[in-house]
């Protein structure tokens, strides 16, 4: 067989190179193009079932309006809290090595790949009126379940694990040398955090506020269980598409197509930042 091929003109040696390369081309091409048929397809069946029996004008209906309104509102609210709450400890944990940091990361990184229904329940079960935190903050006349507040507690608890794994890569990515620039020329923790180390992982924290602000705005399964479905309430966009498949599959239809949109261009922007920062 090897004194065939060396035989063989360089053509036809081109000609098999070519042709085995093409095959074996395929054999990634094509699994490939089944996933991306599978990923693609249903967004753009919902994007031209909305185009084309004019859906957007259900967004104007006062429900879906409160919807999108209280989306807007709480998760922009639990976003700010991730940002307040999240940045000091990314900061810590990408600078700092103390005993229990990795059973720390864990226990930030948990609500990441747990179910949204057992974050429900778990919220439920600790903050709940017969919950185990619950009883103490009844004393004081707080009640959390089925609530605005709920709503905002629900969307931090599953989205700002998110904001602070990624700002604690931003903050672990700077050159020590520089910090260590920074240490010699006089400065403190604060400065070091506030003129140094926040401004250079920047981009890496406005990219960790976006994708946790696009997971709290798509939040269902955590929110229905501990703030329930009361329009204008709690009824966020999420909750009003789950009624509107019961009730009025229009509106639904027409809140989905929304979500796509801002989740593509959120998308778009955190693409954008990650690129700048390579």
């Amino acid at each position: 067989m090897r004194e065939i091929w060396f035989l063989m003109p360089q053509s036809h040696k081109s000609f098999f190179r070519s042709t085995l390369s093409l095959r074996s081309e395929w054999l990634f091409v094509l699994p490939g193009l089944l996933l991306l048929a599978l990923l693609g397809l249903p967004v753009l069946a919902l994007l031209w079932r909305a185009g084309t029996q004019g859906l957007f004008m259900f967004i104007t209906q006062p429900g879906a309006i409160a919807a999108l309104r209280l989306s807007l509102l709480t998760s922009s609210v639990s976003v700010l809290i991730a940002i307040v709450t999240g940045t000091p400890l990314a900061f810590v944990l990408a600078r700092r090595k103390f005993a229990g940091k990795t059973l720390l990361e864990l226990v930030i990184d948990l609500p990441i790949v747990l179910p949204p229904s057992v974050a429900g329940i778990a919220l439920l079960i600790a903050f709940g009126r017969q919950g185990v935190f619950g009883s103490w903050l009844n004393a004081f006349g707080v009640s959390l379940p089925f609530t605005t507040t709920a709503v905002v507690l629900a969307q931090t608890f599953v989205s700002a694990p998110l904001f602070v794994r990624a700002a604690r890569i931003g903050f672990a990515e700077i050159d020590q040398q520089i910090v260590e620039a920074a240490y010699v020329e006089g400065s403190n923790e604060w400065q070091l955090f506030r003129f140094l180390m926040f401004p250079l992982a920047g981009r890496a924290v406005l990219s960790g506020a976006i994708l946790a602000w696009t997971r709290a705005i798509g939040e269902f399964g955590a929110t229905i269980l501990f703030a329930g479905n009361l329009e204008g309430v709690t009824q966020t966009m999420p909750l009003a598409i789950y009624l509107g498949l019961e009730r009025s599959l229009d509106i639904a239809l027409a809140l989905s197509t929304v979500l796509v949109f801002v989740s593509f261009l959120l998308l778009l922007v955190t693409r954008r930042l990650e690129d700048q920062r390579t």
